[in-house]
């Protein structure tokens, strides 16, 4: 016989909501909190099962690139996982950090990694995906942490997430909420693989023409050059030897910093918020997360060109080494990281071209064992690139332009739905929002 559960109010507009203990709700808790597959005794293989630990549960989602690829064989799967993830399993991490989520939208072979619960509802009475939804508020997120323990890292035991307290609206009420904050979160993730699909063609494209020379060499060979008539003419139809060899005649090789001007940040500690406002600082972690969410602050007052704006190039030079167009608003560009401007070529060649170095910059920064990997000015300089006659560059940017722009569309886009999402999430989960209204906001922002 299951407890009594308490009321929970929702501002006087949901009426009254029970509330429930988490172990009363569920049909299963698979728990992975302090262990790993190798325990089994088998070493990880190059295919097989996708191993899903901790760091891949990012921002509401699993994103697979997050981290090296891991696998185990078939047997290992077995005897790890009891069941296999099943659509509309929630996915917890249990420690550094403790709260992350993730909903399995799909069922999987995955394996679950350390420090990370896997959390099947009772569909009688909890939705998966209103319980992802739930645990990103505040008062299951206070829960969460008052029954951690740890003095380094801070986590929870499954007998303790247990007793966490779930708002229990009713079951059709969850459903909605949850296809109300699904549908915001499915466009963000549509915009996402848009985002990538358009960036692996443009680098596909980049390799093709400035790499291969797939357009040079079938004009070479009398063949047809596979781009349209008037992009084919501005072509040249044979190489000419250059310090990286043989090149396509005309063309000019130049370092990356002689294309663009490579800008270091500030030491922005220097530059404390103040009476004129502030800005939040752009760090590493900003540009790996794609928002300044928990950002420190600074100055407004700082030189103009180390604000950073939506669509501007960042490339982090130290640590973890990356190259982003940046669409996560105003900051303040700290120190590690270069924005990267101008005012000779289009902002596509520039960052096509970084990012055409970036495996190179990291081997670079990955050899320096004794300090914090990075590069220096001098591997800028090092690193060529070869630019085309100024009309053949002109006639490229019709084709790599507005792969860039969609980009950069999609992202902000997808900023301004989160944005929704975060605001209408906690006063849907509290019963603060009415349904129909939260529909009509819905419906205004598409």
């Amino acid at each position: 016989m299951r407890r009594s559960s308490p009321t929970l109010r929702g501002s006087g507009m949901a009426g009254e909501w029970v509330a429930a203990p988490l172990g009363d709700l569920v049909e299963d808790i698979l728990d992975r909190r302090g262990v790993t597959p190798l325990k089994l005794g088998s070493d990880f293989v190059s295919a097989g099962h996708r191993v899903i630990s901790a760091k891949l549960v990012k921002s509401g989602r699993i994103d697979l690139a997050a981290d090296e690829p891991r696998f185990v064989n078939d047997t290992t799967y077995q005897k790890w996982m009891r069941t296999p993830l099943l659509a509309d399993d929630v996915l917890l991490t249990s420690e550094a950090p403790l709260g992350g989520v993730a909903y399995v939208g799909a069922a999987s072979d995955w394996v679950l990694g350390q420090r990370l619960f896997a959390i099947r509802t009772d569909k009688r009475r909890l939705h998966g995906r209103f319980l992802f939804y739930a645990l990103q508020c505040e008062p299951m997120r206070h829960g969460l942490q008052s029954r951690a323990t740890g003095t380094t890292a801070q986590g929870i035991r499954q007998s303790e997430l247990r007793r966490v307290m779930v708002p229990l609206p009713p079951l059709a009420e969850q459903q909605r909420m949850a296809d109300i904050l699904g549908t915001l979160d499915d466009k963000i993730e549509l915009n996402r693989r848009m985002s990538d699909t358009l960036e692996v063609i443009a680098r596909a494209l980049f390799k093709s023409w400035f790499v291969d020379f797939a357009p040079v060499r079938a004009k070479s060979e009398g063949r047809d050059p596979g781009v349209p008539p008037h992009l084919a003419d501005l072509f040249p139809d044979s190489f000419e030897d250059s310090e990286l060899g043989e090149i396509p005649k005309g063309w000019r090789v130049c370092g990356l910093d002689e294309i663009a001007t490579y800008l270091n940040g500030l030491a922005l500690q220097k530059y404390p918020p103040d009476d004129s406002g502030y800005l939040p600082v752009i760090k590493i972690a900003q540009l790996r997360a794609g928002h300044t969410d928990g950002a420190d602050q600074a100055s407004s007052d700082i030189p103009p060109a180390y604000v950073v704006e939506d669509g501007d190039i960042l490339f982090s030079w130290s640590g973890s080494l990356e190259v982003e167009i940046w669409c996560g608003g105003r900051g303040a560009l700290n120190q590690h990281l270069f924005k990267v401007t101008s005012d000779q070529v289009p902002k596509w060649f520039s960052f096509l071209w970084t990012r055409h170095h970036l495996a190179d910059f990291r081997g670079i920064a990955a050899g320096k064992a004794t300090t914090m990997g990075h590069i220096q000015r001098g591997h800028l300089s090092a690193a060529s690139t070869l630019v085309p006659p100024q009309p053949l560059l002109e006639a490229m940017s019709a084709h790599f332009a507005p792969l860039l722009a969609d980009v950069i569309v999609g992202q902000l886009q997808s900023r301004t739905l989160a944005a929704l999402r975060d605001a209408l999430l906690p006063k849907l989960i509290s019963g603060e929002l009415r349904m129909a209204d939260a529909k009509r906001v819905l419906e205004a922002a598409s």
